[in-house]
């Protein structure tokens, strides 16, 4: 792996797999919403044999489909950038980090991609129970497919299961289990698969609500206004909650991902938590890292400089740990030197001296301590937008579906209007939560184990700043025709439910 390489190859393979991931994160929260929508409705239709609920659960799935296939589009190329812009990385860690990618693409896609078809084009063609099964099952596929996403995701914050072999130098997998049951995997999946449903009830009950405000399909919108709010409200308190969990766990497995959300500085006990400003809340944050309103909270510069917890465990500071993470380095070279020459009692030493200081084996590839602090501004303010939104919708679902439930929401012009507009705050709330998670963690591509620099491809700069704008240029005109087609369905409407009661 390189000690050095040109830091705007880097910036530029940073911001073409953001594009990428970003872009791409547009489509699957709403996918993984609506799939839960219309199989509720489709139930409905199955237990009731309405018609009107049929159509219902048809017009959702129609705009299912049209994310389904953009997001496949756009995760496709996100996988294969880790090969062609990340290849040291994936030579170091691909046998641990492609095994959840293999089992997404072999079980989940494959589920996804076969009962997608059942579901669009066997209304006519199948029972009622195996279409509904159908509908249900592509939803738990495109779940599926999230949890291992997730899953390698998640070993990039939280290393665990493995074993360096410094014959290969790769890291190898020692328990299948630990990798994919890591408790932040499972945290991050219900979290940000939750959020998935928050959209999906806020596009629902958005839509819904403009055909309210022009009164078009009126019967079809309070129905669907009903399901979404309270399935928006349901999955807003797990997203709360979750989200509780993820915060405790950053704090204690990524201190400094914690500090950089909060902009600490300088740490200490029963620290409040900043809400914006000067505006805290006293002791707060300290409750909730560590479940201790007097709890010690690491800040920026204890990270950087080195302190002691209160039960007298010292940490070291980033030079410390830098100058370990070199004599990782070095003793891996000793140690292949040693093989080479058949120097047994070398080759043992050496392979000690990488032992004792592989846990900071990444940290012998940084240069500057100031390079462990990621970047401020951004990830503060990402987490308080994606904080702030989701009080908001819980507010708004409760609010939409009281009036909804007292038969009033109809001459709430005012409410449908916010409703409407809600729509693309569902969306900055999904991409605020990404940042948090990812620009938090810099400048790892693997938590202590693999920094950026570390970790990339050796490319020309220029290459990748030309396909940089080819993919910006692509994926603009694949949401721009996605959007398109997403009115255009909209703009028609659902089938006609003249018949059809509003409860």
């Amino acid at each position: 792996m390189m000690d050095s390489i040109d830091i705007s190859l880097i910036d530029w393979s940073r911001a073409q797999f953001a594009l990428t991931a970003m872009y791409h994160w547009l489509f699957v929260p709403l996918t993984l919403g609506l799939a839960m929508v219309m199989g509720i409705m489709e139930t409905v239709y199955v237990k009731t044999g309405e018609e009107y609920w049929k159509n219902i659960a048809r017009f959702w799935q129609k705009l299912f489909g049209i994310n389904f296939a953009v997001g496949i589009a756009t995760g496709l190329i996100l996988e294969f950038e880790f090969g062609t812009n990340w290849s040291n990385y994936s030579m170091f860690v691909g046998d641990i980090f492609g095994a959840p990618l293999a089992i997404e693409g072999i079980l989940a896609f494959f589920m996804e991609s076969t009962f997608v078809a059942v579901m669009f084009f066997g209304w006519k063609k199948v029972s009622k129970g195996f279409h509904l099964a159908s509908t249900w099952l592509t939803g738990i596929g495109a779940t599926i497919s999230a949890w291992w996403i997730l899953v390698a995701n998640s070993w990039m914050q939280y290393p665990v299961g493995m074993h360096f072999n410094p014959d290969t130098v790769r890291n190898e997998m020692t328990d299948f289990l630990a990798v994919a049951l890591s408790p932040m995997a499972v945290a991050k999946f219900f979290h940000t698969v939750m959020s998935g449903w928050v959209l999906g009830a806020v596009f629902v009950v958005g839509v819904s609500s403009w055909y309210l405000i022009k009164k078009r399909h009126q019967a079809f919108a309070l129905s669907s206004i009903r399901i979404g709010a309270v399935f928006g409200v349901l999955a807003s308190l797990i997203v709360a909650v979750t989200g509780h969990i993820s915060g405790v766990q950053v704090a204690q497995l990524q201190p400094m991902k914690m500090a950089a959300v909060e902009g600490l500085m300088e740490g200490g006990k029963g620290v409040p938590l900043t809400v914006a400003g000067d505006l805290k809340i006293p002791k707060l944050l300290s409750f909730l890292a560590t479940k201790d309103m007097d709890g010690y909270v690491p800040g920026m510069n204890d990270l950087i400089d080195g302190y002691r917890k209160p039960d007298g465990t010292a940490v070291l500071s980033a030079k410390e740990k830098i100058a370990r993470g070199k004599a990782a380095i070095a003793a891996l070279a000793d140690y292949r030197k040693a093989v080479a020459a058949k120097e047994t009692e070398k080759k043992n030493a050496s392979l000690k001296v990488l032992e004792e200081n592989m846990p900071y084996f990444g940290y012998g590839y940084i240069g500057d301590t100031n390079r462990l602090v990621p970047p401020v501004s951004i990830t503060f303010w990402s987490f308080r937008v994606m904080v702030g939104l989701g009080g908001f919708f819980i507010l708004l679902f409760l609010a939409v579906w009281w009036f909804r439930h007292k038969g009033k929401y109809q001459e709430m012009k005012w409410l449908q209007k916010v409703a409407l507009w809600t729509i693309p705050l569902g969306y900055i709330a999904a991409q605020s939560g990404w940042i948090v998670a990812e620009v938090g963690r810099q400048p790892w591509a693997i938590q202590d184990l693999l920094p950026l620099n570390a970790a990339i491809s050796k490319l020309q700069t220029s290459s990748v700043r030309l396909t940089f704008f080819i993919f910006l240029i692509l994926f603009t005109v694949l949401l721009v025709a996605a959007i398109g087609i997403m009115v255009k369905a909209i703009g028609k409407g659902p089938s006609p439910l003249e018949n059809a009661k509003h409860d």
